[in-house]
């Protein structure tokens, strides 16, 4: 089965477009979903969590469809979004007294621990967390209520290296379970390559690539060359490309670049960054 199937899903904004973005995360994998700000990432979850209508394509999470089964589906899904939304005055515990209310299975022991293991204080009002605490509070309620999916939208902004290390360590331990997935928004590439087994790539609401993650480190490649020499390869190769006084550097698909062609690994990142400029 499959955790998430989005089909052709689509949304306009007055200047912007969701465009037919179709996508496959399989249970128990973790996807990266990536993209600068403004490329549809927020836009993307919040369509899978029904938050927004879409205007067209089929979403179908854990296996089931979300137009007839939407609010089952949500009891398995932990959800953590860009702006935590607790009351100023509620504090850790508190807010544990009424997600308990809110699930159906809600773990009250695995949500201690889960403070514990995020080193979050129990009696300290919500206003005067830092952003980091608010997005490991809402992380820890995530984790607490037995969901099969976690839908994390920039779930690591505002968290220190050391922290995000160790969460990235509880995401492998939830992940450890084959009917756990995870779907991870993140501006953070080195995190993504972490953890993450697919990677989902969108730019300016469209999808440019979405594969395994060490696929896509095997396919493309980083070349150094001349301009005439860069003028010579097939334009289907080049993914993007920087000129400087030195020559050229770009992004290429290997298996299109002429045999003995040096062509060194290529980060992550840099894949985006080049693909994207490429597109422009």
């Amino acid at each position: 089965m499959n955790a998430v199937e989005l089909t052709d899903l689509t949304k306009h904004y007055g200047d912007f477009t969701l465009d037919r973005v179709s996508l496959t995360l399989p249970e128990g994998c973790v996807m990266g979903l990536v993209g600068e700000n403004g490329a549809g990432k927020t836009t993307l979850i919040k369509l899978l969590l029904g938050m927004l209508r879409r205007d067209g394509g089929t979403v179908r999470v854990l296996g089931r469809d979300m137009d007839a089964d939407g609010r089952a589906v949500k009891e398995e899904l932990g959800v953590v979004l860009d702006e935590a939304g607790f009351p100023e005055c509620v504090t850790a515990r508190q807010a544990g007294r009424i997600m308990a209310a809110a699930y159906r299975n809600w773990d009250a022991r695995a949500y201690d621990e889960n403070l514990q293991k995020l080193s979050l204080p129990e009696n300290k009002p919500f206003k005067d967390f830092s952003r980091g605490m608010k997005m490991k509070l809402s992380l820890a309620v995530a984790l607490s209520h037995n969901a099969r999916l976690l839908v994390l939208d920039e779930a690591l902004n505002g968290i220190d290296p050391v922290a995000r290390d160790e969460i990235l360590d509880i995401f492998m331990d939830y992940t450890r379970d084959e009917g756990h997935s995870i779907l991870l928004s993140s501006h953070i590439v080195s995190d993504l390559e972490k953890v993450c087994d697919y990677i989902a790539f969108l730019h300016r609401g469209k999808l440019m690539l979405c594969d395994e993650k060490d696929a896509l480190l095997e396919k493309y490649g980083l070349i150094h060359v001349s301009r005439e020499q860069l003028a010579q390869l097939d334009g289907a190769a080049v993914k993007g490309s920087k000129s400087s006084p030195y020559g050229v550097e770009a992004v290429v698909e290997r298996s299109r670049v002429p045999a003995g062609m040096q062509i060194s690994p290529v980060g992550l990142e840099e894949l985006f960054v080049y693909m994207a400029r490429g597109d422009r």
